[in-house]
């Protein structure tokens, strides 16, 4: 059969979906979302059973909650109005705020409702359901318009268009291309505490810029819970391993046993890392896009998914490769243009802050301007990348790191 006779017989087939989607964290469900909600048939891929955990200290700052689905409701396990920062446990200061600066959430609970919107939407779930490669060509392959989605137990799936976002480990990223500039290794504790620790801790977090370059610690409260953890370049694991339980032992919780351990890898894209391969998309950690100095990936989850789903319905309409190439290309594009600036500046401030993480202490816990700063990008008032091009004193400062 000609390819051109493949694709009027599949134009119409129900066992073709529009865009399959791998991965139901807050990437994939954004996308599944955005990709439902313009009519089309998706279909959410997802390893594990849900609810499941994920390593992540659950901060929601502005531009996650502006990326949420429309009548989403966030299950806050806690409203944050005050930073208290430190220098590896000296220098301690804390920094107060009329307004939320950002919410707390557990992750569980946050991703199930996200995949609950986006069945809401007409997404088809699937549990269970582990995806060993895709192909766009080959025997598994119909026509030129289809990707095969193969799953470990031989299964065939067939999609017009297809979004990875299935981590940082991610298969589909692997079949992209995707390249990593940086990897960096957290290691957390959820705790349970005591009422009389909890309310210490209420309304308030701790962030410490630690002893490793680069590296700093947290404490998010999530009722009579604390998410304790710090993150280090990768390669670091002996220190970062000494800096975890020395943290947790200076805050006077050794005494209390975890009920949850984990580690977990982050991993940034690399500026020339591609985004897509023919009807593939990839975005959040899949494509390594979090912001390289916080690491906080969530908000770019949340976004860069919005914006897969919604480039993925272009790429299925597409009738030939160049079209979908075309797709695909604005996608990145889009990418590049928003979240590709606020990691180009969060480049330049991790930098920064591995030769001078003093100077950005001193900055943000004694200079007003620094802090107003820090309170506008957590409550999405403004980003890094658009407060360092639209703020002409915030552009002298970070040349000055620069060049220090």
């Amino acid at each position: 059969m000609s390819s051109e006779n493949a694709d009027a017989g599949t134009e119409n087939d129900l066992s073709v979906w529009d865009v399959v989607v791998v991965g139901a964290g807050p990437a994939g469900a954004s996308a599944a979302h955005a990709a439902a909600v313009a009519g089309r048939r998706v279909l959410l891929l997802e390893k594990a059973e849900l609810p499941r955990y994920k390593t992540c200290g659950g901060g929601i700052i502005g531009p996650s909650r502006d990326s949420l689905p429309p009548g989403f409701e966030l299950p806050l396990r806690d409203r944050v109005h005050a930073v208290t920062f430190s220098m590896n446990g000296k220098l301690t200061r804390t920094r107060r705020s009329k307004q939320m600066l950002f919410g707390l959430i557990n992750r569980p609970e946050f991703d199930q409702g996200l995949v609950e919107a986006a069945q809401k939407a007409g997404a088809e779930l699937r549990t269970g359901a582990t995806v060993s490669r895709v192909e766009q060509h080959g025997s598994s392959v119909p026509d030129r318009r289809t990707v095969a989605v193969v799953l470990s137990d031989g299964e065939t799936v067939l999609a017009r268009a297809v979004v990875g976002a299935d981590g940082s480990a991610s298969r589909i990223g692997a079949h992209v291309g995707v390249k990593l500039d940086q990897v960096d290794l957290g290691l957390e504790a959820e705790i349970p505490v005591p009422a009389t620790v909890a309310e210490d801790w209420a309304g308030r977090v701790l962030i410490d810029w630690g002893p490793i370059p680069g590296s700093y610690g947290w404490v998010f409260p999530k009722g009579d819970t604390l998410t304790v953890g710090v993150i280090s370049a990768r390669g670091e694991g002996a220190a970062t391993k000494r800096y975890m339980e020395d943290f947790v032992a200076r805050l006077g919780l050794a005494g209390f046993e975890p009920a949850v351990s984990s580690g977990h890898l982050t991993r940034c894209r690399s500026d020339d890392s591609p985004l897509s391969r023919g009807r593939v998309l990839v975005c959040g950690d899949a494509a390594g896009l979090l912001e390289p100095w916080t690491r906080e990936g969530i908000s770019f989850a949340l976004r860069s998914g919005r914006l897969a789903g919604e480039w993925a319905v272009k790429v299925a309409e597409s009738h030939d490769a160049v079209d979908a190439r075309r797709q695909a290309l604005n996608y990145a594009f889009a990418i590049k243009a928003g979240l590709g600036v606020e990691m180009a500046v969060g480049r330049r401030m991790l930098a920064a802050f591995e030769r001078r993480p003093m100077l950005l202490h001193l900055a943000i816990t004694s200079l007003r301007p620094a802090w107003n700063a820090f309170a506008d990008i957590t409550r999405g008032a403004t980003s890094l990348g658009e407060l360092v091009r639209t703020h002409p004193l915030a552009q002298r400062a970070l040349s000055a790191l620069d060049r220090d």
